[in-house]
């Protein structure tokens, strides 16, 4: 009889030598990016009109903002267990499931929009956040077969295609949202309607492709003491992370400058719309932030392999507190906000890639798994509190001070990653 733990150790069906890794490296790498491009796609698609949509079916304008909130909870709820399955049965049928669920999540708040049901838009929001979750999961399993040297890169070059996605999403939200006007369908539902149809497709991509699995053939080539069965739990994982300083530092790296970007990224609309700046204008805004995200990852991906994760954990701070002083005091100055989150993006795309490398680098190759999914688990969770929060300082306060906030939260990661320099280095 076959346990599925036995049957998460058995070696792939095709054979892996030396010279077939590489072959292998480049293939999942290409399955990878393609569904992460189809998945960003359908996630900023559905994104894109997400409050607008929540607007209509509540028709309270104070509502709207729950339904990226409960994406984002969605995303951070299903972190855990999607890692569990994962750990025990590799990484195709972790990220299957999870955009399987983003379809239904989709499809759920397409049928909420229909019937007019907020509550169940909530939910089907939550569900879309699954597509979330797979995306991030994506760039550990590039790291999966990459030599420790090149993991940075492997990491990076996932997380750029999201570029794409990204980009083209808002863009085709429009025209997805006319394509079922004759449906009775709800127009700024439409985008949803697409996104479950491509969360489908890449679903389909990686069951058919992602063969043979990056995880179980990482598992299979390495010396039974690094991944034994005992050492594949969650709370081995858990575990893992709380006994290593590196790994802990990674977690909180990657906490931090997710929630310092998701804070002070939402609130600049607002502050941008209150010194006169047009739609238009905030657009091209976000848009270089997001170019700052993705566009430049493979350059964070070089540097944290040629300099050290630690080194590029140390740029992520830096530049993230140069965009909190830019963008914090430009005021009527659209230029300097502009330039502020455009190094947000950048000190986001330092502190994900270079984090995420150290994590994978700190924890015994049985236990990477699940204390991935605990890192996303984490950053979604603090980015979800910070998001509310920012808010709640602009409404109470001011722009200004959010980002000084969103600066204070800089001051313990830098101490902790001088801290965690002093016993090892990289």
């Amino acid at each position: 009889m076959i346990t599925p733990d036995s049957a998460a150790r058995r070696r792939p069906q095709i054979p892996i030598t030396s010279e077939s890794l590489p072959v292998l490296r480049r293939r999942v790498t290409a399955v990878l990016v393609a569904s992460q491009i189809l998945g960003g796609l359908g996630v900023a698609t559905g994104v894109a009109l997400a409050a607008v949509l929540a607007k209509q079916v509540s028709g309270d304008e104070a509502l709207s903002g729950l339904a990226p909130t409960a994406t984002v909870a969605g995303t951070a709820l299903l972190s855990v267990p999607l890692a569990a399955l994962m750990t025990s049965r590799g990484r195709r049928p972790g990220l299957v499931m999870a955009y399987l669920i983003g379809a239904i999540g989709a499809g759920v708040v397409v049928l909420a929009a229909v019937v007019g049901n907020f509550p169940l838009l909530l939910i089907g929001m939550a569900g879309f956040g699954a597509a979330s979750s797979a995306n991030l999961q994506a760039r550990f399993a590039a790291a999966d077969l990459a030599e420790p040297e090149r993991r940075a890169r492997a990491i990076s070059n996932v997380v750029w295609a999201t570029t794409i996605g990204a980009v083209l999403g808002p863009n085709i939200a429009a025209p997805a949202g006319r394509s079922v006007s004759g449906l009775g369908i709800p127009a700024a539902a439409g985008p949803f309607v697409w996104a479950s149809g491509v969360f489908l497709v890449s679903a389909v991509m990686v069951q058919l492709l992602l063969r043979p699995d990056p995880l179980l053939a990482a598992r299979a080539l390495a010396p039974p003491e690094e991944s034994s069965a005992a050492g594949r739990s969650i709370r081995a994982g858990f575990a893992a992370v709380a006994a290593s300083p590196r790994a802990r530092l990674a977690l909180v790296t990657v906490a931090i400058a997710h929630t310092a970007m998701v804070s002070v990224m939402s609130m600049t609309p607002i502050d941008l719309g209150h010194h006169g700046a047009s739609i238009d204008l905030i657009g091209l805004v976000i848009s270089g932030h997001i170019a700052g995200m993705y566009a430049f990852s493979p350059v964070m991906g070089r540097l944290s392999d040629r300099l050290g994760r630690l080194s590029v954990i140390g740029l992520s701070v830096g530049l993230l507190a140069c965009a909190t002083l830019l963008a914090g005091t430009a005021g009527d100055n659209h230029g300097q906000t502009a330039a502020g989150l455009f190094l947000l993006g950048l000190g986001w795309s330092a502190g994900l890639v270079s984090g995420s490398a150290l994590l994978t680098d700190s924890v015994p190759q049985a236990a990477r798994a699940a204390a991935q999914g605990l890192s996303d688990l984490t950053m979604n969770t603090a980015a979800g509190v910070g998001g509310a929060a920012a808010g709640l300082i602009v409404a109470t306060a001011s722009y200004g001070w959010l980002t000084l906030a969103a600066a204070c939260l800089l001051l313990p990661l830098a101490g902790l990653a001088l801290f965690t320099r002093r016993p090892a280095t990289d």
